[in-house]
């Protein structure tokens, strides 16, 4: 390559050498050639919406299990394979379970519509 050509020279590290001007080559730090704003990739890592994020999470998980075995009890009691003891023990551990997605979610601030995901074309997840 002849001197003044448009073309550059990369070099390991932080530096881009630019060989247009023929009489020294310029040095630019590439720190600088970064944005100076806050790249919208970057997480905010607040610790208390962090904190209930993950409650959210973890408690719509839960929502979505316990709605499941609701589902495969009424199947099953449907089905005819559960004796009357059986279905009141079930009735009353879904119940109990119930409650207590309830109780923490009041705990973290969040509502019932908070633990339905919002699933965009395929509707609310529950």
């Amino acid at each position: 390559m002849t001197n003044g050509e448009n073309s550059y020279e990369h070099t390991p590290g932080r530096e881009l050498i630019t060989p247009w001007d023929d009489r020294q080559p310029q040095r630019i730090d590439r720190r600088s050639l970064r944005s100076k704003k806050p790249s919208p990739r970057r997480l905010n890592l607040d610790h208390e919406k962090t904190k209930n994020g993950l409650a959210q999470l973890v408690l719509t998980v839960i929502k979505l299990l316990h709605e499941l075995l609701e589902k495969q009890a009424l199947r099953r009691i449907d089905g005819g394979g559960l004796t009357d003891e059986e279905i009141e023990r079930l009735g009353f551990t879904l119940m109990r379970q119930s409650e207590e997605i309830t109780r923490i979610s009041r705990e973290f601030g969040l509502k019932d519509d908070d633990l339905n995901l919002d699933l965009g074309p395929l509707g609310k997840l529950l």
